[in-house]
């Protein structure tokens, strides 16, 4: 399986983790209505999990396949290995991170035909506060040990219960 994932990786790098962050998006919904709200199939916002999943994959699954291109090409610090890494993590989180959370919370409040600006003003300082406890860490070991092309797939498979969390923010449910 593996190896399907890498080969459809090198062939058509976008393309494949948009599929992959759309589905992991999804899933992340999924367990966010199911596991934490206990909603019940019956009970379950199909319109929501919809709309993760088409965040996931029009814009995180392409924004982050760029941006992990760009980290790697043009945050380098010569003959400073660890060094690389953190100003790595650094660039992270105090760039893509603002910009992704906003662009989250104001995709969703506009297919939800809600204020952007409220939704932002609400839920961007809870967010990137929950987001700071965690991803940090997390995208240290992805630069220091996963290999370009996997990061991605890495950060998806984290997302679950990250998105998880992300759909309970934006859906106004306490955390």
């Amino acid at each position: 399986m593996l190896r399907w994932y890498q080969a459809k990786l090198a062939k058509q790098p976008i393309l494949t983790a948009s599929v992959t962050s759309a589905v992991l998006f999804g899933a992340g919904d999924t367990l966010a209505q199911q596991a934490v709200d206990r909603r019940g199939l019956e009970k379950h916002d199909f319109a929501r999990t919809g709309r993760m999943a088409l965040y996931g994959g029009a814009v995180f699954g392409p924004a982050a396949t760029l941006w992990f291109g760009f980290l790697q090409r043009h945050v380098v610090l010569k003959n400073s290995p660890k060094a690389t890494i953190l100003a790595r993590v650094a660039v992270d989180q105090g760039l893509f991170t603002p910009v992704h959370l906003t662009c989250f919370l104001s995709s969703m409040a506009i297919m939800e035909g809600t204020d952007p600006v409220a939704k932002w003003k609400q839920s961007f300082f809870p967010s990137y506060k929950a987001n700071l406890s965690i991803w940090p860490f997390v995208q240290g070991v992805n630069f220091a040990f996963v290999p370009l092309e996997m990061r991605v797939l890495v950060v998806n498979v984290i997302s679950l219960g990250w998105n998880c969390l992300l759909s309970v923010i934006n859906s106004g449910d306490k955390v």
